[in-house]
């Protein structure tokens, strides 16, 4: 198991940084929070020039044939300029769940175009929460007028209400399944909904007799479960950039808001705290390490792997956001301050995947204790 990155991995985190130091500032991402899409087609374009919506997709079909390490070292990047982007649905949970089925037809379809920026896809598992049901939940799907056919709603979908192609995972006759549906379908329609993070918009997608195609799923409840584990990574990746970033930002601060005549970070409390919130982010990255290692190399181990990276670095993520507010004092509870779009983007993020105490839980299991 390797926990320091290779000249390479670093070479491309350098890349993602200047890429979206110059696309994703401050001001481009309130920019693009304000726009009805919420993301910025300009500079997904540029991330599938680079080559980086489709690291984990193998070469034969249009990908970058690398693995979750570095798929990790973006998403660090994204997670620390709080990038409001659909990468995480579409490049991480709607590739993942094309490459966990059993459909060769679909993914020689689909990855391809994900993987050059042609379409955005996501998932749609959710029903009225994070949680996700492993049983299909309510929404149906029903053999008729010689195809399929979906009924029901999923809700919070990430990018759904820009993603051209939605996989769902519903119930039938017979067990779940999975699903594609193409955004224009008859009966398919989705609402933008007003969410705690402005960063990551989620929609409601409604599905009345809509036409979709059955995925070849040998497993589908154990494909949700890989698609799940590796989301769990992918979103660790993104909480410790979350938690880098606004380290960097309250220690800056600290060196330079005075009170009582003195830098406020010369003051034992603030050190200490901030201290604290340095070697929270060093273990997250060690975990983060380990669970993506285990993606690519030892999948009997991501299991444990992933409810360890979201049990440890979902709260320690949120708690490195509330110091950054705390920390920051009046200004950091304003809207014209980040750090509450720091605070909001970690405790979404943290409730993504559902609630701490469900990782906690598959943690204890998977330990057997």
């Amino acid at each position: 198991m390797r926990l320091v990155l290779e000249a390479e991995q670093e070479d491309l985190r350098a890349a993602v940084r200047r890429l979206l130091a110059d696309r994703s500032s401050p001001a481009a991402v309130r920019e693009v929070m304000a726009s009805e899409r919420g993301d910025d087609p300009g500079l997904w374009k540029s991330l599938a020039d680079l080559g980086l919506l489709g690291l984990v997709v193998p070469e034969d079909l249009g990908g970058a044939g690398g693995g979750h390490v570095e798929r990790s070292v973006v998403l660090e990047e994204l997670g620390r300029a709080l990038t409001p982007t659909p990468f995480l649905a579409s490049a991480v949970l709607a590739t993942d769940a094309l490459l966990a089925v059993d459909d060769a037809a679909a993914r020689a379809e689909l990855l391809p175009a994900l993987a050059g920026g042609e379409r955005v896809a996501t998932v749609a598992v959710a029903e009225g929460g994070a949680a996700w049901d492993r049983s299909g939940g309510a929404t149906t799907a029903t053999e008729r007028d010689g195809g399929w056919r979906l009924d029901g709603t999923k809700a919070p979908v990430p990018a759904g209400a820009v993603a051209d192609v939605v996989l769902v995972y519903a119930s039938t006759s017979d067990g779940p399944g999975w699903f594609a549906v193409d955004a224009g379908a008859d009966g398919f329609t989705r609402t933008a909904l007003t969410t705690l993070d402005p960063t990551r918009p989620m929609a409601r997608l409604t599905f009345a007799g809509t036409p979709a195609r059955r995925l070849a799923a040998s497993d589908p409840a154990a494909a949700l479960d890989l698609v799940a584990d590796l989301a769990a990574v992918a979103l660790a990746a993104e909480q410790v950039g979350v938690m880098a970033r606004a380290l960097e930002l309250t220690v800056d601060y600290a060196k330079v808001r005075v009170q009582f005549g003195r830098p406020i970070g010369s003051y034992q409390a603030v050190k200490h705290g901030l201290a604290d919130v340095y070697s929270a982010w060093e273990h997250s990255v060690s975990v983060l390490r380990y669970a993506a290692w285990t993606a690519d190399h030892d999948r009997a181990e991501l299991p444990l792997a992933a409810a360890l990276a979201q049990t440890y670095v979902g709260p320690a993520c949120f708690d490195a956001a509330v110091a950054m507010v705390q920390y920051h004092g009046g200004i950091g509870y304003t809207w014209e301050h980040d750090a509450h779009l720091f605070y909001k983007r970690a405790k979404s993020a943290q409730l993504l995947l559902g609630p701490p105490s469900s990782h906690r839980a598959r943690l204890a299991d998977r330990l057997g204790v």
